[in-house]
């Protein structure tokens, strides 16, 4: 877990992210991050919602829009591949212990959703990216990853993390030279992690 504070962002209103995207998209970005972020904190009153540091708040969101902005510039490029995974991440599963029965293989190393909760946001996501003819790894932590898109050919992935980690990945993927969307957390922690299958499904 990159942050060194918890958030939980399922609180703050939708048109919230609606914004962040407009502010992805008008470009020029880096230019006024910090102005911007420090905006949309204060109008939407991040960190008396989500409990975190305003300074803690001014990152978070700056983080989260370098990763719209990212997902803006390499759209184009990522809509002309032609082998695409998706990387979900286990603390998101219902269950962290027996009761869910993924399956992870060491040799990949990825967990595979057996669809055991219905209710489990990771089995939904699975469901909706193999729907749309993905392959989905649902991984440990992010340093698996470029291993697996290398050993399996992949030119193009979709990765849902941290806004921080997500942000991180960007100089890997050009190394490997393989274009990535990012579907930002809305709730970190070590367990029962949330991200929008909204999100995922717009980007799928």
């Amino acid at each position: 877990m990159p942050y060194e504070f918890n958030f939980d962002l399922n609180r703050i209103p939708k048109t919230f992210f609606k914004e962040l995207v407009l502010v992805a998209y008008k470009g020029n970005v880096h230019a006024k991050l910090g102005t911007r972020a420090k905006t949309l904190v204060k109008k939407f009153k991040i960190n008396e919602l989500t409990g975190v540091d305003f300074g803690d708040a001014i990152t978070l969101v700056e983080d989260l829009i370098t990763v719209y902005a990212k997902n803006v510039e390499y759209q184009p490029s990522f809509q002309s591949t032609n082998r695409r995974a998706v990387f979900l991440p286990h603390c998101s599963r219902k269950y962290m212990d027996g009761r869910c029965k993924a399956t992870f293989d060491p040799a990949i190393p990825a967990y595979m959703c057996n669809s055991c909760s219905e209710d489990c946001l990771v089995n939904q996501a699975t469901k909706i990216a193999r729907s749309k003819m993905y392959d989905v790894f649902v991984v440990p932590g992010g340093s698996c990853i470029p291993k697996i898109l290398k050993e399996r050919g992949y030119d193009g992935m979709i990765g849902v993390a941290c806004s921080q980690e997500l942000k991180m990945s960007t100089s890997p993927l050009d190394a490997l030279k393989i274009s990535g969307q990012g579907i930002p957390l809305t709730k970190n922690g070590c367990a029962n992690t949330k991200f929008e299958l909204d999100t995922l499904r717009a980007v799928l």
